[in-house]
């Protein structure tokens, strides 16, 4: 059996050049929670219209660690009126060493935002029983699906000679 050095892996890989990532805080960034229609909310017997909008944005946080903020705009609204507003912006601090260059974008607009979303889900659940409404669960966001959508639009822009959106937003 062959000794390995301390630090070293069993191919002789210093573990300090391997890829390392790591969560270092998540908190709500901001929530607005509203139901302007309340009390007579409550006796309206339609079922409101849901509009969910998202977006995504990743910014350099110190060095090696990006905060990655999931945005959520939701409405709930009928001919009665607006029935609930929850605007969420839910964020995490992620560390990142040894990840080359190329694999950023993908982890910060995929994987980040996908080990984000459940605890965002949850916050908005709350807020919208708090108010007296059903959980709201919002389904899975398919993030992969989203960046490739990003990323053709981006190809589509260069080849039409357009200024390129940030990478780093979707």
């Amino acid at each position: 059996m062959a000794d390995l050095e301390p630090g070293a892996n069993g191919n002789g890989a210093d573990l300090n050049s391997q890829p390392q990532v790591s969560i270092l805080a998540q908190y709500v960034k901001d929530l607005s929670v509203e139901n302007p229609s309340a009390p007579q909310v409550y006796s309206w017997q339609i079922q409101p219209q849901l509009d969910v909008q998202f977006n995504l944005n990743v910014q350099d946080a110190g060095e090696s660690v990006h905060e990655v903020t999931l945005k959520f705009d939701i409405s709930a609204k009928s001919d009665n009126g607006a029935h609930f507003v929850v605007d969420l912006s839910y964020a995490g601090l992620f560390a990142i060493q040894n990840v080359p260059q190329e694999a950023m974008p993908p982890f910060l607009l995929i994987e980040a935002p996908r080990l984000l979303f459940p605890f965002a889900r949850q916050v908005i659940s709350d807020a919208v029983s708090s108010m007296g409404f059903p959980p709201l669960m919002l389904d899975p966001i398919d993030f992969a699906s989203a960046y490739m959508a990003q990323i053709e639009a981006q190809q589509q822009q260069g080849l039409n000679g357009n200024d390129q959106p940030n990478p780093t937003e979707v």
